[in-house]
């Protein structure tokens, strides 16, 4: 038992020597790790400022280089400045020393002038004491010659003043005897002398306001004559009766088949938008062009010449040119009604009349053109007007004003006289030129005195030899007339009167009329236009209605 307890104590004791020389070991190689860290530690930041001190020594290098860069581009950019500054620097100079040499020119040049006028003010100096002396001197002989006519006179004056005494008494006496014998006292002889040359006065008088009336009678038909004839001649012009037909060339009649298209549906489509008769036949290198609306013949001419031209023909590509042509053709009245009134010489016009004028140019009145008619009145006008006397200007702006309303775009139920005063007068016209227009045709009295010239001028243009033809106007109203009847039909939206009046085409809402609609309606049309006009064989009425489907790729 006891050697077990040694055994145990001696265990403890071996167990409590190691645990101490293990701690005591554990230290040792703790503080040895700790001054192996330190070590590293310490190398680490040795190597760490060894690193930065070369990266600080490295950026100080770069920023030197860069500094040195800059620097050298700083002397080159201020060399090149200081360069460019002497050049101008030198250049101003030499402009200020031309100046200082132009300068010193001219003051030579104002020197010699200023010596000049010095000179010349010594010669006036002494011109204008000469004058003096001479003046004085004429002034001193003319105050003696005076002297001596005035004595002369005083003279004369009572010698004369004798004389009439003398002769008062005489004719004192010659009355007084003339007295005694004719037995009447100077009045009543005054008075019987004065009616006796009255009356032959009044007889001479008469006698020479009838020579002069009855040669004013003689002389005035022959002078209206004359006037007439002169400004008919001095206002000259060309007349060319409108017709219905335009021609529309071509290079190559394989063009004709790309205008008719598959089935006819492009000529169809050209003829539905532009209200013409589009006539291709075996007519070498033309196409025809029929319609009685001269607006409507130009836009499908033109309307063919860009689609021709493009290649692309096809019914909505002609929809668009047509499209565009109409807007071309309405600048086209403006451009045209400026270059009128410039040509006349009219001012002040407003814009809406000056439309108007270009639209003349699309018209006609009994076949002959209505802008040239007008330009034609108007100068007729001012020519009168300055034999007369008159206001050229108002005489001038009324002759070309005064058929405005045959291009009114309302169309009323109004005279073309009185429609195209109302509107000259809703422009701010003068009362002048508003009256000569609503008088020309005597709807209404004529209250200025350029009413009977515009009248007269009027007449003068449409007399002329071809310059109308009735059977062309009233034509064209019967034209007019057979669209506008159709037109008033309900879903009507476009009516075209084609070969010559013979068709009538149709065109109608697709929404609002059904094909049995369309039927009815064809035969509806026929009826009143059976019943309200007059005309010559049968009229073909073609209702059409188009159905189009349109959808978007987005």
């Amino acid at each position: 038992m006891p050697t077990i307890v040694y055994i145990v104590l001696a265990a403890v004791v071996a167990l409590g020597a190691g645990i101490v020389l293990g701690r005591l070991l554990a230290g040792k190689a703790r503080q040895d790790q700790e001054a192996q860290a330190q070590a590293r530690a310490q190398q680490l930041l040795q190597e760490a400022e060894e690193k930065a001190n070369r990266i600080r020594d490295e950026r100080i290098q770069q920023s030197k280089d860069k500094f040195r860069q800059l620097k050298n581009e700083f002397d080159l950019d201020s060399r090149r400045q200081k360069a460019e500054l002497e050049a101008d620097l030198n250049q101003r100079r030499l402009g200020i020393q031309e100046q200082e040499q132009s300068i010193k020119q001219l003051t030579q040049t104002t020197q010699r002038q200023l010596e000049q006028l010095q000179k010349k003010e010594k010669d006036l100096d002494m011109l204008r004491d000469k004058i003096q002396t001479e003046s004085q001197q004429l002034r001193e002989k003319l105050e003696t010659q005076d002297e001596k006519r005035r004595s002369t006179h005083e003279a004369q004056l009572e010698k004369l003043t004798r004389q009439q005494q003398e002769v008062e008494e005489q004719r004192l006496q010659i009355q007084h005897q003339l007295e005694t014998i004719a037995n009447l006292s100077a009045s009543e002889a005054r008075e019987q002398l004065v009616d006796s040359l009255r009356n032959e006065a009044q007889i001479q008088a008469s006698s020479y306001i009838k020579d002069v009336v009855a040669q004013a009678k003689l002389t005035a038909t022959k002078d209206a004559k004359k006037i007439v004839l002169e400004t008919i001649q001095r206002t000259a012009a060309e007349h060319a009766i409108e017709n219905c037909v335009s021609i529309f060339n071509i290079e190559s009649d394989d063009v004709k088949g790309k205008i008719i298209g598959r089935e006819g549906r492009n000529i169809r489509a050209l003829e539905a938008a532009t209200g013409v008769e589009i006539i291709v036949d075996d007519t070498p290198e033309a196409i025809i062009i029929s319609g009685f609306d001269p607006v409507r013949r130009e836009v499908a001419r033109l309307s063919l010449h860009l689609l021709v031209k493009d290649g692309r023909i096809h019914p909505a590509r002609i929809e668009e040119i047509v499209a565009k042509t109409r807007k071309n053709i309405d600048e086209e009245i403006v451009e045209i009604g400026e270059r009128t009134i410039i040509d006349l010489g009219i001012h002040g016009l407003h814009p809406e009349l000056i439309k108007m004028v270009g639209r003349m140019r699309f018209r006609s009145s009994y076949g002959q053109n209505l802008l040239q008619h007008s330009r034609e009145v108007a100068n007729l006008c001012a020519t009168m007007a300055a034999e007369l006397g008159l206001n050229v200007k108002h005489a001038k702006r009324a002759g070309l004003l005064h058929d405005i309303g045959k291009v009114s775009t309302e169309e009323p139920e109004l005279p073309h006289a009185i429609l195209g005063m109302e509107m000259a007068k809703k422009y701010k016209e003068h009362p002048d030129v508003v009256n000569a227009i609503g008088a020309h045709h005597d709807e209404i009295e004529m209250t200025a005195m350029i009413s009977p010239l515009v009248q007269a001028c009027d007449a003068i243009s449409g007399s002329r030899p071809g310059a109308r033809r009735e059977m062309m106007e009233s034509y064209i109203k019967r034209l007019k007339q057979l669209e506008e009847t159709a037109v008033g039909f309900e879903g009507v939206n476009q009516c075209y009167a084609i070969q010559a009046g013979r068709e009538l085409r149709v065109m109608v809402n697709a929404d609002n009329v059904s094909d049995e609609r369309a039927q009815e309606l064809s035969y509806e049309i026929s009826q009143k236009i059976e019943k309200e006009m007059q005309y010559p064989g049968q009229i073909k009425i073609t209702v059409i209605r188009e159905m189009r489907a349109v959808a978007y790729a987005k």
